[in-house]
Formats: C-alpha cells, structure tokens, sequence
C-alpha cells in the first residue's frame, strides 16, 4: 500500500472519531505554543532596536541590517539539508536542539559585537529552520493523522502569526527595564527551560520509536517525499505564497507613503490591521478545513484563496482612496492566511510519517521565497512603479494558481478513489 493510501486510510479512520477542541488541544500543545512563540522573537528584537544595536556594535544601519540576510540564507541551507533528518529523530528531541541553538544565538547577539551578532542572525536562522518544522510536525504527531493533526499544526501557525503581530509591543514594555540586551538574554534562558520541558516530555516515548519510514536513505526520502501526492505542488504554492506576501509587506509601508501620506505613526494602524486579519483568517480556516464534516473541501478552499490573493494584490496598487486601499491590505492578508492553513493541512495529512520532512522543505521554501518576493518586488518597482510590482506578484500568484489546480484535482480523484474502496 502507497503512503498516500495509508494516510487516507488512517485519515478516513480519524474523521469518525469526535475532533477535540482548540482549547484542549491548546493545553495538550502548550510547550509547543509557548516555543514557536518564543522562536520569533530573536529577529523581532534585533528588527525593534536596529539602531540602538547598530550604535552599540559600532555599525551602520544598513550594514546591520544586511546581516538579517544571513538568517534567511542560513535558514534555507540548513532547513533543506536538515529536512529527511526531521522524521529520523523524535521531533521532541529536534525541537531541544533548535531552541538549544536559539538559546546561544541569543546570548551571542545580547554582547553587542558586530562578529557575534553576525554569528547570531546565522544561528536563528538555523536553529528556526529546524524547530519550526520540528514544533509543527509534533503537533500534528500529538492527534494522530487526520483533521485533528492538521489543527493542531495550522493551530501552531495561528500562535506564530499572533505572536508576530504583538510582539514588538510586549519586547519593548520588558526593555524599558533592561535594553534590548536583557530581552535576548530573556529569550537565551527561556528557550533552555523549554528545551529540558521538551526533553524530559519525549523521554516516557523513547521505546515507540522505529518504523520503515525512519530507515529510509538520506536521497530516498526526498524521493518519498516527491511520491506523496500533491506535495510538490504544495510545496511550490508555499514558496509563490510567501515571495508574493513577504514582497508586498516589504514595500507596503512605502504605497502608504507615497500614495497617502500615511507617517510611520499612522502606518503602525495599517500593519496591525494586516497582522490581525491574518492571525483571525489562518485560525478559522484552520477550523474550518480540519473540522469533522467540512462544507468546503480544503483543495477548494486553497483555490479560493489564491482568488483573493490575485484581486487584492492587483487591485491594491492602483486604487487612490484609502479606505479601499485598507479594505484590499485586509483582504490580501486574510487570502494569504487561508492559503497557507490550507497547504500546512495538506502536507501534514498527506505526508502521514514524512510530515517532517515536507514541513522543514517547506520552511526552506519559504525562506527562499523572501528573497525571491523582495528582488521581484524591487525590480517590478524600479521598471514600472507600483503597477510593475503589481504585475510581478499577480504573475506569481497565478503561477500559484496553476499548481492548486492540480492539487484540487488530485483530491478530487482521492475522494472519488475512497468512494470506490468503500463501496
């Protein structure tokens, strides 16, 4: 039996059982929550005090704030290279280790020398790559298969962009009192007790470890992991996603500027706005997509989401009045959200033991869809002004388009497939 019949199988089995509830899942997953939480801050800060860390390391801004990129770079590297060891090891373990590495990126960046802090953005990068993967993976191992283990991943995503979304606000309250060098050493000890809570949680389960999936060769599970139906054009959807988002959100707060005159005071109204209404859609399409009798199929969801993501971000750059202009920032964050439950849930319950695997490339994807979103952003700008970015992020998103076609008729066939097996 292919590891796609087995996880629709295992799935089928899940969905008649009761789906358990966000907050009791919440209390099942809390050291999961707490730590991807927890894995955001490292950058948040060092973005927050760009330049009191510039002054105190003797740097430009600019400079600074090109070591950022070696986060990213990191991130890819280690995340692609890294992702068939995800599903080797228990994700509890793999977790310990990503915020271990957390813990001493920060308390390298917390010394305020330019080397050190150029080690530090290296290291987030990496030990990110690793423990976001690794935290949403076991999260979904927690409830099994089916709809409750895509939850329970697109849960841990609703809690990253939440956390995203507040948290310059709740780092700078604590700096008040310490700087910016107390809050890194606040992330450097809580992500070592969250690392000895997620060892001391994987040792009652040390004994049911093993399987085939777990012995497969280094190249063959990227094999397996192409064989998983849908899962390369997911994969590719996540990466034109977050190019075209990320893109849009690096020159977002120069549309405002040059088109409204919004000053950054203003303009911190547009970004909660945005950060909000991301954070409500991803944790009701996470609801929605996962729930025991859904009214909509996930794959069509998807699809519906990429529309959105289209019409606003097209529309975005040629509209002049502002309430229209905020109407179309809220929609395109909300269709971002909706896209990216959906692919998370997809990977997570096609994927069944490879889920790992699928979500550390995913990781990777993403990371090179920031670079991909801002150089395609920025070149769109430079040839032909907002309408040229808006022609470069419509392109990706049809691009994105295409693939959920394809995803939306290999689930089509799925379900046709199972009806034919139980009848």
């Amino acid at each position: 039996m292919t590891t796609d019949a087995k996880g629709a199988a295992t799935d089928r089995e899940t969905e008649e059982e009761p789906l358990p509830g966000d907050l009791r899942m919440a209390r099942a997953l809390w050291p999961v929550l707490l730590a991807s939480a927890v894995g955001l801050l490292p950058f948040t800060i060092f973005s927050t005090y760009l330049v009191p860390i510039a002054d105190e390391a003797g740097s430009s801004v600019a400079a600074m704030g090109g070591l950022r990129g070696l986060g990213g770079l990191a991130a890819l590297l280690v995340g692609t290279a890294l992702a068939p060891f995800i599903d080797r090891v228990r994700k509890e373990w793999a977790a310990a280790g990503g915020l271990v590495a957390l813990g001493a990126s920060s308390a390298f960046g917390a010394s305020g020398d330019f080397v050190l802090l150029a080690v530090f953005c290296l290291l987030v990068g990496a030990s990110t790559s690793v423990l976001n993967p690794a935290l949403t993976a076991a999260a979904a191992d927690r409830f099994g298969t089916g709809k409750a283990a895509g939850r329970a991943a697109t849960l841990v995503t609703a809690v990253q962009s939440m956390t995203a979304m507040l948290a310059a606000p709740v780092v700078a309250l604590p700096a008040l009192l310490w700087g910016w060098e107390g809050d890194l050493l606040a992330v450097t000890a809580a992500s070592l007790l969250l690392a000895v809570v997620f060892l001391a949680r994987a040792e009652p389960k040390r004994a049911e470890e093993g399987g085939k999936e777990q012995r497969l060769g280094y190249l063959a599970s990227f094999r397996a992991l192409g064989a998983v139906r849908g899962a390369v054009p997911l994969l590719l959807i996540s990466l034109l996603r977050t190019a075209v988002f990320m893109g849009y959100l690096a020159y977002l707060a120069a549309f405002y500027a040059d088109r409204f005159r919004l000053d950054p005071g203003l303009f911190a109204f547009v970004w909660t706005l945005s950060g909000a209404s991301y954070f409500l859609s991803n944790l009701l399409t996470g609801r929605i997509t996962n729930s025991a009798e859904p009214r909509i199929s996930t794959e069509r969801l998807l699809v519906i989401g990429l529309v959105g993501a289209l019409v606003s971000v097209v529309g975005f750059y040629f509209t002049h009045w502002l309430p229209l202009a905020l109407t179309l920032t809220s929609l395109h964050a909300a269709s971002h959200a909706v896209v990216a439950a959906c692919a998370v849930s997809l990977l997570v319950r096609r994927c069944g033991s490879l889920r790992g695997s699928a979500l550390s490339v995913n990781a990777a994807g993403q990371s090179l869809g920031v670079f991909v979103g801002a150089a395609l952003g920025g070149a769109g700008l430079g040839l032909a002004g907002f309408p040229g970015i808006a022609a470069a992020f419509g392109a990706l998103v049809v691009a994105a388009l295409g693939a959920a076609v394809v995803v939306s008729r290999q689930g089509v066939q799925e379900r046709e497939q199972e009806a034919a097996d139980s009848a």
